[in-house]
Parts: structure tokens; sequence; C-alpha cells
């Protein structure tokens, strides 16, 4: 039987919104104890805005750190925009929600990692490119733990 209600869409909409409440939280008080966010997205994805020059560099994916040098951090409903220092240069990017690949707060060893954007990211990659195996956890550069909601998705046959 079709799944008319896409479960797995709405898991993902609820996990964004651990994102969407965690910049929240800090957006008003600040970043607690040795907290910090590595955020991936996709650059290309409609509703990115970034400086031309880190578009040029970073042309299919980009990951931030919010940690010690972020300013003005502002969360809306469906994306958040934050100001950054590259090279010295304080740049503002704009980063819908759908557009995040991966969270992770490695302080507490905690991360997320998206499979949606990942899906629309895998048709402009190149053929052979690998992915993480359905269920199974993947780990951030820092350690953390990324929890891949493909296990939750019910399967197609017989079980």
């Amino acid at each position: 039987m079709k799944d008319l209600l896409r479960y797995d869409k709405m898991v993902e909409a609820a996990l964004r919104g651990v994102v969407r409440e965690a910049l929240a939280r800090i957006a008003a008080n600040g970043l607690p104890g040795a907290h910090h966010f590595y955020i991936t997205f996709k650059t290309g994805f409609e509703g990115v805005e970034l400086p031309a020059q880190l578009r040029a560099k970073h042309p299919e994916e980009m990951t931030i750190v919010l940690e010690h040098k972020f300013w003005d951090l502002e969360v809306e409903e469906d994306h958040f925009a934050v100001t950054l220092s590259f090279q010295d240069k304080p740049e503002r990017l704009v980063v819908p929600f759908e557009a995040i690949l991966s969270f992770a707060d490695p302080a507490v060893k905690f991360g997320l990692q998206f499979q949606q954007a990942a899906a629309a990211n895998q048709e402009n990659q190149p053929p052979g490119a690998a992915e993480p195996a359905a269920g199974s956890p993947a780990k951030s550069d820092e350690g953390a733990e990324v929890v891949n909601i493909d296990k939750f998705r019910k399967k197609n046959g017989p079980t």
C-alpha cells in the first residue's frame, strides 16, 4: 500500500523543527556551555543567499560553524540568517531550512542528516558518489552521531 500520508516528509519536517528551535534558542540567549553547531547546506538551493565569492568557492554545499564569531542570528519559520566572518570580512548568509543537509552539535554528540535535501543533492552528484547506507548512523568530522531517518521509513514489499 502506498503511503498517502507521507510520514517520511512529516518526520523530516519535525526534525527540521529541532534545528529551527535550537537556532531560535541561541538567537535569544546565546550558546550555552560548550555547545556549537555545524550546519551543512546546499549553496544552490532556491532561497540561499551568500556572497558570489563564497558561492564560487562552494558551488555545491558549504558547512558553517556557529561557535565564537557569529552575529545577528535571525530565525524565521522557513529560514535563518546569520553574519559570519570570512577572511576577517563580515558576510551575511540566508539559509532556508529545506536547504540544510546536516546539523550537528559536537558538544553533546548530536546530529541530524536530512534525506530530502540530500536526495535532491544526489541528482547533481557524479555517478557512483557514495551515500551512507540506509539505517546506519554516520559520523560527522567531530564524532557526532548523525541520525539517518531512512531507518524509520516503511519499505515497500512484504515484511
